[in-house]
């Protein structure tokens, strides 16, 4: 039978941890304990092909939104489908906007980190000349479409609420980081 304390310690190992609720998330996050679990799953997916997935995000995002090329120095001369996928500088910078984004989502895990992690990178979009908050926003179709194409059937319906709601945190967080600093910023890291 044993003493109190045996019993008390041996109903520790008994209980499935996995029963247990999660822990609460952070509450300026967009996601529960649970949203931020599938999500880091889910992106491990995506992580694994990520020049592509950023090619995709970045062809469909021209083939919607034409203007943003003269945003891009070294490919704004780019007319196709073929030329922007065979593109070199095209996938370098797709390559680099995904590892954001995948700064941005692992980030959901220290709010403080990722405020400051992506409000900075929106705040350096300033030097960009021409460049505007709104554009921002213009991503986050080609990045659920570019998702969608990497994950096939992974990407669920629940899975693609929850890339939804992170995105779009991402993207308004974006554009606080750019209207914070005002047309008078200037590159603080030369």
């Amino acid at each position: 039978m044993g003493c109190k304390l045996s019993q008390l310690a041996a109903s520790e190992f008994t209980h499935d941890p996995l029963d247990r609720p999660p822990p609460p998330s952070d509450p300026r996050s967009p996601l529960t304990a649970k949203q931020q679990y599938c999500i880091m799953a889910s992106w491990k997916g995506i992580f694994r092909q990520i020049e592509t997935t950023g090619i995709i995000l970045f062809v469909k995002l021209f083939e919607e939104n034409e203007e943003l090329l003269h945003l891009f120095e070294d490919f704004r001369e780019l007319r196709t489908k073929e030329a922007f996928v065979s593109s070199a500088e095209l996938a370098e910078h797709a390559t680099k906007v995904m590892h954001t984004l995948d700064e941005g989502i692992k980030g959901l895990a220290d709010m403080d980190t990722f405020f400051a992690y992506v409000r900075h990178v929106g705040e350096t979009h300033r030097q960009v000349p021409g460049f505007k908050a709104e554009n921002f926003l213009k991503i986050e179709q080609p990045f659920l479409e570019a998702a969608k194409t990497t994950l096939g059937d992974r990407y669920t319906p629940n899975i693609e609420n929850i890339y939804k709601l992170t995105i779009r945190f991402i993207l308004e967080n974006l554009v606080k980081g750019f209207e914070e600093a005002g047309p008078e910023y200037v590159n603080k890291e030369t």
